[in-house]
């Protein structure tokens, strides 16, 4: 019976963890021992007991759980004690953040370890149920919004009442993949009224349908914006030129604007220019959901709310899933679920197959060595 270890998050912030009670039961049944260092779900109130009553062996201690662990199920990048924890062999699925977290993929690698990245799993039909970019972007959104809204100060609905309307608050949403379709409709439900914008023309039917209007200059360069995994080209200095001057005036006039603009394995674009954060209005807000990678906002700090000369407060919150901790750890351990099927073979014992498309496409490290194309030096 291979084992599955999940251990307690260490980095700074982070309050999600890889299992849930639920998804141990599953993971019980379908043939899989699980052992849960203690404490390991305490940020996403999940108790000990939880996962006693779910099936699974609790660890004092990390090296604990992992001594004899063949599966290590992680939310972020394994820290360098959990590494050297590893037995030989051993696998490890996280959201590595492989592109920025090289030292780590180097000693998984040094630890004989098969790391699968779970940033990496292909956007394709089979493997929607193990996409944790989107389960987690799509609550990154909807935080956004909530802490967007909390840092405005002001109601984001029109309000009719005896003394007085209170004006609808303008939310412009920039970048319109998961995490900003997600932003649009949160938007959207508490009564704003909603623009966006995206370099990718399919997203346009998509903004429009929920509801709001979509802005964006839309010659050639635009209408081939798109790769083919559905990601976000990064687009030529002319183009973010045109961009910019159609919506440095739209900025000015935003009472909220939430960039989530990404490039895998690239700096962040930048989106807002200094120049347009002077132009808006005192009290207005910028929350920059790209802040890890660099921001999308200029004069946005990691960690920090920058309030500006003008009074434009720039939120440079990270990690908004750990926010509401609860329901993306839910998410990302029914993720882990699926993933954790394709160790199976026909028979049910365990034996991945690091041919299946999914297992080699996130495959990271694999026979003491880093193995994933865009990573190999």
């Amino acid at each position: 019976m291979a084992v599955i270890a999940v251990t307690k998050e260490r980095k700074s912030g982070e309050t999600r963890v890889a299992a849930t009670p639920e998804t141990v039961k599953k993971l019980v049944a379908a043939g899989f021992e699980l052992v849960v260092e203690t404490g390991a779900g305490l940020g996403a109130s999940i108790a000990d007991a939880d996962y006693e009553a779910a099936g699974a062996k609790i660890a004092k201690t990390a090296k604990d759980a992992i001594a004899k662990a063949d599966v290590l199920f992680k939310v972020r990048a394994p820290e360098a004690d959990e590494v050297k924890a590893l037995k030989s062999g051993a696998y490890v699925v996280a959201l590595l953040n492989a592109f920025n977290e090289k030292a780590t993929v180097e000693a998984l690698a040094k630890q004989g370890a098969t790391a699968f990245a779970m940033e990496f799993v292909p956007r394709i039909t089979r493997a929607q149920v193990m996409d944790a970019l989107s389960s987690q972007a799509n609550l990154a959104g909807y935080r956004a919004v909530i802490e967007g809204a909390e840092a405005y100060g002001k109601a984001l609905p029109m309000m009719m009442t005896a003394a007085g309307t209170v004006a609808p608050a303008k939310v412009f949403i920039m970048g319109v993949g998961v995490a900003g379709l997600q932003a649009i409709a949160t938007a959207r439900r508490l009564g704003a009224v909603v623009t966006a914008t995206d370099v990718r023309p399919a997203t346009k039917e998509q903004v429009e349908s929920l509801g709001a209007k979509f802005i964006a200059v839309e010659d050639e360069e635009f209408a081939n914006a798109q790769t083919e995994g559905g990601y976000a080209k990064e687009m030529s200095a002319a183009y973010q030129a045109k961009q910019a001057e159609l919506v440095s005036g739209h900025i000015a006039k935003q009472d909220i604007v939430i960039t989530t603009a990404l490039i895998p394995g690239r700096p962040a674009p930048k989106l807002v220019s200094a120049a347009q954060v002077a132009s808006m209005k005192s009290g207005s807000v910028l929350v920059d959901l790209a802040i890890e990678q660099g921001g999308n906002v200029e004069g946005a700090k990691l960690g920090e709310v920058a309030v500006t000369k003008n009074g434009v407060k720039i939120l440079g919150v990270p990690n908004l899933p750990a926010r509401i901790s609860a329901d993306s750890s839910a998410l990302y351990a029914r993720n882990l679920l699926a993933f954790a099927e394709l160790f199976k073979n026909k028979e049910g014992a365990f034996a991945p197959d690091l041919e299946d498309e999914i297992l080699k496409a996130s495959l990271v490290t694999h026979g003491g060595a880093v193995v994933h194309p865009s990573l190999k030096a």
